[in-house]
């Protein structure tokens, strides 16, 4: 699987459950049983991705336990546990213009509207409220700044976003 892109991680394998071949699932996407929109699967053991397909999922109390295929008691189940689960890139689902992936801001310049770098996007945090762009300064930044967090409100603080130049234009102060 190395020609293909790297996969996007949508969640990992947690526990076996049961004697079957269950296994607890946590899923990184927007709703619990989200991650089981995607398919086929693929799992990262042992630093390679393998496709895998779930055979049924349901919840069990505040969690999700799932039967990939081919897995059929709890020795085998266990050999996945804490292994990632991806799905490759063109799986995930299109987004209307003004609604971006987190991973596709990661790395992304960000840049005032009077010109100045603040720096780049390091990693995103989710609040009770708006997310927020947790932004890595530039080493010889004039501020002194080493991090900054701008809310990601878009036309109050995201003015623009152009993921194809990678850059994020904001209204916000650099010494802020």
């Amino acid at each position: 699987m190395n020609s293909n892109p790297e996969p996007v991680v949508l969640g990992k394998i947690g526990s076996s459950y049961g004697v079957k071949g269950w296994l607890r699932i946590t899923a990184y996407t927007e709703t619990v049983e989200g991650i089981f929109e995607y398919a086929p699967w693929l799992v990262q053991q042992q630093g390679e991705w393998r496709e895998v397909k779930v055979n049924r999922w349901r919840f069990h109390g505040n969690t999700v336990i799932a039967l990939l295929e081919g897995l059929e008691n709890r020795e085998q189940a266990q050999m996945l546990t804490n292994c990632d689960i991806g799905v490759l890139p063109q799986q995930m689902q299109a987004l209307p213009e003004d609604e971006f992936y987190w991973r596709d801001l990661i790395g992304c310049e960000v840049i005032n509207t009077n010109g100045y770098h603040m720096g780049v996007v390091d990693q995103i945090v989710e609040t009770g409220s708006n997310d927020v762009l947790l932004i890595k300064a530039n080493l010889k930044d004039a501020f002194g700044k080493v991090e900054r967090m701008i809310p990601f409100v878009t036309e109050q603080f995201i003015k623009q976003v152009d993921l194809t130049a990678k850059q994020i234009i904001v209204d916000w102060e650099p010494d802020f």
